[in-house]
């Protein structure tokens, strides 16, 4: 599989979010081409505001595994991780960070660029149009 076809996945994972009154983010954690996580923000239903998605597929991804270090593993996520979630990539120790849409306000970017670990590869922009698509969506019908 393309790593289209696992954001494809997250953008499931995104909609999820979106008709349960999230904001529609969605992430999955691939290891050796298989998922072994899959979430979305939780932030509303579980009233934490560190309940985004990537912090929630980082957990089930630990648990699965068995361990806290996810070096062999991808994770694929709709919109660009906010510092937070970078810090918690960097500490997971993740291989490879896949991301849709850019986030200009709120990414890891814009206030920590150097938050991830340093042989984390990042890939961005894949399926960028869709996932901004959702977030756009979103954003315009709750305003």
């Amino acid at each position: 599989m393309t790593d289209a076809d696992f954001m494809k996945m997250a953008l499931v994972e995104a909609r999820q979010a979106f008709d349960e009154g999230e904001v529609p983010v969605g992430a999955v954690i691939v290891c050796q081409g298989r998922i072994i996580a899959r979430a979305h923000n939780r932030t509303e239903a579980l009233t934490d505001v560190t309940a985004h998605a990537e912090m929630q597929a980082i957990t089930a991804a630990a648990s699965w595994l068995g361990g806290k270090y996810l070096t062999d593993c991808t994770l694929y996520v709709t919109v660009e991780p906010c510092v937070m979630c970078a810090g918690a990539i960097a500490w997971a120790q993740v291989s490879r960070l896949v991301w849709g849409a850019d986030d200009e306000k709120r990414g890891f970017r814009r206030t920590a660029p150097d938050a991830l670990h340093p042989r984390t590869e990042v890939v961005s922009g894949v399926l960028a149009d869709d996932c901004a698509a959702l977030m756009t969506q979103f954003f315009r019908e709750r305003r």
